[in-house]
């Protein structure tokens, strides 16, 4: 059986740079849906944490009902949700409480979001699950968002939590990630002088402008995209990885692979350091799947393949590896944007 994973399409996203709107990105997705048996759907495919649900799912179902139809009757699709499109499964998260496993199968009536989400996908055969799925004995996919609750600020850009909160024990379960207090700069520095507290605010902001698609423009220019993708890279071998890692040993979860999305970045890559992408002692091994959004903050002036370039993609074949590869590196960044309907 041969897989395709995608992650972080971001449809409907505010700020217009969800790719997938754009016919020759689309086609290509398509094209590449031709030679596959199972397509996995890993996370933040659907932008709902924006608060526009109706244009969210309304931008949604064009893209999905053609990746339903290209894969047809014969082949299968599985949605696993990530932090953006947790909606789809919010409260069957919450019904299941303790009983939350790392590779839940979650029924498509769960939500009614979700229900129109295998609609679109029809005749696909379509499953879901949450918040990981086993691909094979070896291989374990997840969106990845886990991975914050390690990191200050809690956000797919930080730095490791040593004394700074409390992130779930060893021997942990998925709800104890769900349930873990998202930690709060004031909550932390309540006890220094206001201007200070603003100033953490401030510095948190720029932070997370490398990385979240709805950053401020006026925050960063363009023009530093080579730096930002360079440090972020560093960040991500440093910060992101290793707390990936302990996720994955504190659920107790013995997989020889890890694929995840979230933080956006392609990868491995050639160039990439081999021992950077992995746990401990070598277990497990991890690729990233990308995105599907332009975001000019990092590649700016760019031309790929680079690791923030969107259109990223994990493929797996049957008893093979997964390698990361990007399918969209033929087009250039014209061919990128769109206007939404």
């Amino acid at each position: 059986m041969r897989t395709l994973v995608v992650s972080d399409l971001h449809l409907g996203a505010l700020r217009r740079n969800d790719v997938l709107l754009n016919p020759e990105p689309l086609e290509r997705l398509l094209a590449a849906l031709d030679d596959i048996d199972r397509l996995v759907l890993l996370g933040d495919i659907i932008d709902l944490a924006e608060g526009r649900l109706q244009h969210a799912m309304r931008v949604s179902a064009r893209v999905l009902g053609a990746v339903g139809g290209r894969l047809g009757s014969a082949r299968q699709v599985i949605v696993v949700p990530g932090n953006h499109d947790r909606q789809l499964v919010d409260r069957w998260i919450r019904r299941q409480g303790v009983g939350l496993t790392p590779s839940a199968g979650v029924p498509l009536d769960a939500s009614p979001a979700l229900a129109q989400v295998g609609s679109w996908l029809a005749p696909a055969r379509v499953s879901a699950h949450y918040p990981g799925v086993w691909l094979s004995d070896r291989v374990w996919a997840t969106h990845g968002h886990y991975l914050d609750r390690h990191l200050f600020p809690e956000s797919a850009f930080g730095i490791a939590r040593g004394l700074l909160g409390r992130p779930p024990r060893d021997g942990a379960a998925p709800i104890d990630y769900e349930r873990a207090r998202r930690p709060s700069l004031v909550r932390a520095a309540r006890c220094l002088p206001g201007p200070l507290i603003a100033l953490l605010d401030d510095m948190a902001e720029v932070a997370r402008a490398a990385t979240m698609p709805r950053v401020p423009r006026r925050l960063l220019h363009p023009r530093l995209a080579p730096m930002l993708a360079s440090v972020l890279g560093a960040q991500m071998s440093r910060a992101s990885i290793p707390a990936l890692a302990r996720v994955v040993h504190r659920l107790a979860l013995d997989a020889e692979w890890v694929v995840f999305g979230h933080v956006h970045r392609l990868g491995p890559l050639a160039g990439d350091r081999p021992l950077s992408w992995q746990g401990p002692g070598g277990r497990p091994r991890i690729v990233n799947s990308g995105s599907w959004v332009y975001e000019p903050l990092l590649v700016h002036g760019a031309t790929p393949p680079h690791p923030y370039w969107p259109g990223g993609a994990v493929v797996i074949d049957a008893g093979g590896e997964p390698r990361a590869v990007g399918l969209l590196d033929e087009l250039d960044a014209g061919a990128l944007h769109h206007a939404h309907p």
